[in-house]
């Protein structure tokens, strides 16, 4: 189950985000960033996922390999050192809880075997916030596309940017957010992310400059 303040519900729109226990870092490596994608499409569908999946496939060839059906839309997300964001839209009663609980499971059992540890990874259950206007679903998914900012530019959440023509370069490069998805960058991890959705949410598409302090304001709001 996960912590939300309002309910799941079919056809409506959310922003999950969670981050690892005691400020743990939960992507140590390229290998866990990969991990994580390849959770992100795997687990999203209504068939168990199968662990040798991870296996005997390579990394782009998980992203080619059929799915019964989605339990959730994702429109985008984005992957820091010790959390992540992702912002869906539930297709079914129950769908994001499923879909949330096989993630964390998923690659909380990979990264344990793989650093020798037990216990839970992430804080509680993912946190959520709904987003009941499409417009503004639209500035959230530039929102967490920014997130990663921090990590060049560690202060630009209290304002501080050295140069933005640089850090949307950063940004556009990043493997591990969907932003270069939707700057026409083809790779197979777009698999991720649902096409009409992402019409959707790049149709009118603000600036990542136009809302960056739009951007510090809403994550102040999450307690971030």
């Amino acid at each position: 189950m996960s912590y939300r303040r309002t309910p799941f519900a079919p056809d409506e729109h959310y922003h999950c985000y969670t981050r690892g226990i005691d400020g743990r870092v939960t992507f140590q490596d390229r290998q866990d960033h990969e991990r994580f994608q390849e959770s992100l499409y795997l687990c999203n569908d209504t068939k168990p996922f199968d662990r040798s999946d991870f296996i005997r496939l390579s990394h782009h060839e998980i992203f080619s390999r059929p799915r019964t059906r989605e339990l959730v839309v994702i429109g985008f997300y984005s992957l820091m050192p010790n959390h992540f964001h992702i912002g869906f839209q539930e297709i079914e009663e129950g769908g994001s809880s499923k879909f949330l609980q096989k993630l964390g499971t998923s690659y909380t059992m990979y990264f344990n075997a793989k650093y020798n540890r037990v216990g839970a990874l992430f804080i509680g259950p993912c946190r959520s916030r709904h987003i009941g206007d499409d417009r503004y679903f639209k500035r959230v998914a530039q929102y967490i596309h920014l997130n990663a900012a921090e990590i060049y530019e560690p202060k630009w959440k209290y304002g501080s940017v050295k140069n933005m023509g640089r850090l949307e370069k950063w940004l556009d490069e990043y493997e591990f957010s969907s932003l270069r998805d939707y700057n026409a960058n083809l790779r197979p991890e777009r698999a991720i992310l649902n096409s009409e959705m992402m019409a959707l949410v790049q149709s009118g598409l603000p600036s990542l400059k136009g809302v960056l302090s739009e951007a510090q304001e809403y994550y102040a709001g999450l307690g971030h």
